[in-house]
């Protein structure tokens, strides 16, 4: 019998492809995003404006990193710093309206395209799937927030 993390390793590996051939197939609109765009601007429009370090945690990546991702949405006029209500010596990246169409524009279009993908599943099918993803995701996320990823050395 294989054994099932054997198969799971090789499918994350394929969807971790697919989502970027998804994500080149997907850039549409009137705004092609990158993906670090469109990953900046989701986060804003499901959580609300969002201090870079947030920013930079949620995505497990440098601050440097994040900083260079967000002056270029700024630079399309996406997104926009404003003070943070809570602390004034801090600042806020919150999405413009043009940002804000853009990336409804960009959700609507994808989930349109997951229609047209999962269109032979049952809807049943769907339900246990983004259980499933959303089960393995928390997970991650959480062994990630506790730095308890295990070695497996």
């Amino acid at each position: 019998m294989t054994n099932p993390n054997n198969v799971i390793e090789q499918q994350l590996f394929t969807l971790l492809r697919r989502t970027v051939a998804i994500h080149v197939r997907t850039s549409s609109g009137d705004i092609a995003l990158e993906r670090s765009a469109y990953g900046i601007l989701r986060l804003i429009h499901s959580q609300g404006p969002q201090r870079l370090g947030a920013i930079a945690t949620a995505f497990n990546l440098d601050p440097s990193t994040i900083t260079r991702q967000v002056q270029a949405v700024e630079k399309l006029g996406l997104a926009t710093k404003q003070a943070d209500p809570m602390d004034r010596r801090a600042s806020l990246l919150a999405l413009t309206p043009e940002g804000e169409e853009a990336v409804v524009q960009a959700q609507n279009y994808r989930r349109k395209m997951l229609d047209l993908i999962l269109a032979d599943w049952s809807a049943q099918e769907r339900d246990e799937f983004a259980r499933a993803l959303t089960r393995f995701n928390d997970t991650v996320t959480g062994w990630i927030e506790h730095d308890e990823i295990p070695d497996p050395d």
